[in-house]
């Protein structure tokens, strides 16, 4: 696998793989051409043994490699990530640990994480292949679950890890600690705990700030808090945050809202950044306030009168 960085920008991709959204015909259609195409470029690909089980039931993929996350991370030189958002978190969390580059084809809806329209692949990928991608490193958090004073779980997320009541409708009570220091009780539904990737997601419906990627910082965005005086703050990305579990009926701890482990009181869920990052590459003439004016549709103007 080629190393993507600054020190290296004659990065030409010589081994892609290929990551699709399961379950749907058009993400199997574009899968194919793309592959076709980067074949026809004299590109070795690989395609994800999850996707190809699922999609290769709509279109014929046995031409191809198939081959799991284990092997992407060790053979290739970037991934292209075909699906919505939900789709590239897998990949990322999957994927970090091995340094493999993302490329996202948009498509689902809001897209935040997935640059490329579907109708664009193609003539996108010339760009790609000519190294006229622009990186850009995203950090990620890693999480831990104790209990009793035992490890139960671990885990990464490119978005956010959420603690919340789970379906019982009735509040979740814990203590928030940063760097060792008691922060406060908080009663809710829960707390967002989020990177600047995830501050347009769960954070931003729940009201908290938009953070640009670039940043390094964690926001913590309570869900419906009993006091009002709790509002979202940001922390230092360096800051080891800990969750201590005072009473909940259903407590449940999610990571990047793909991965779900029920919790019970007395457990402590301990957050801090993760050694690893994931890095994206963006087509040229990316802009994240532009991505944002169209996602959130800022230019509009105000209907009627």
């Amino acid at each position: 696998m080629q190393e993507f960085g600054p020190m290296n920008r004659s990065f030409a991709p010589r081994t892609i793989a290929l990551v699709g959204k399961y379950h749907s015909l058009e993400i199997a259609e574009s899968l194919r051409r793309l592959a076709e195409y980067l074949y026809e470029r004299g590109v070795s690909v690989f395609i994800e043994r999850e996707t190809a089980e699922h999609i290769g039931k709509k279109v014929d993929l046995s031409r191809w490699v198939t081959c799991g996350f284990n092997d992407i991370g060790a053979h290739a030189d970037l991934a292209i990530v075909l699906g919505g958002d939900g789709t590239m978190l897998n990949a990322a969390r999957r994927l970090a640990r091995y340094c493999v580059p993302l490329v996202g084809v948009n498509q689902g809806r809001l897209g935040f994480m997935t640059d490329i329209a579907r109708e664009d692949m193609l003539s996108c990928m010339e760009d790609l292949l000519d190294d006229r991608f622009v990186p850009e490193k995203r950090m990620l958090l890693a999480a831990e679950v104790i209990r009793n004073g035992r490890e139960i779980a671990s885990n990464m997320a490119l978005n956010d890890v959420v603690v919340d009541k789970g379906a019982i409708g009735r509040m979740i009570e814990f203590e928030l600690f940063i760097d060792g220091e008691f922060i406060y009780n908080l009663r809710s539904d829960g707390l967002i705990v989020s990177t600047p990737t995830g501050s347009t997601a769960y954070a931003l419906s729940a009201g908290g700030p938009i953070l640009n990627p670039t940043l390094t910082g964690i926001a913590l965005v309570p869900l419906c808090p009993h006091a009002l005086s709790n509002r979202p703050i940001i922390v230092n990305d360096r800051a080891d945050i800990e969750l201590r579990v005072a009473y909940a009926d259903d407590p449940r701890v999610h990571f990047d809202g793909q991965v779900t482990l029920d919790l019970e009181s007395g457990d402590c869920v301990r957050l801090r950044r993760s050694e690893h990052t994931i890095c994206f590459l963006h087509p040229p003439g990316y802009s994240y306030f532009a991505m944002l004016r169209q996602k959130l549709h800022w230019s509009e103007r105000p209907r009627g009168g």
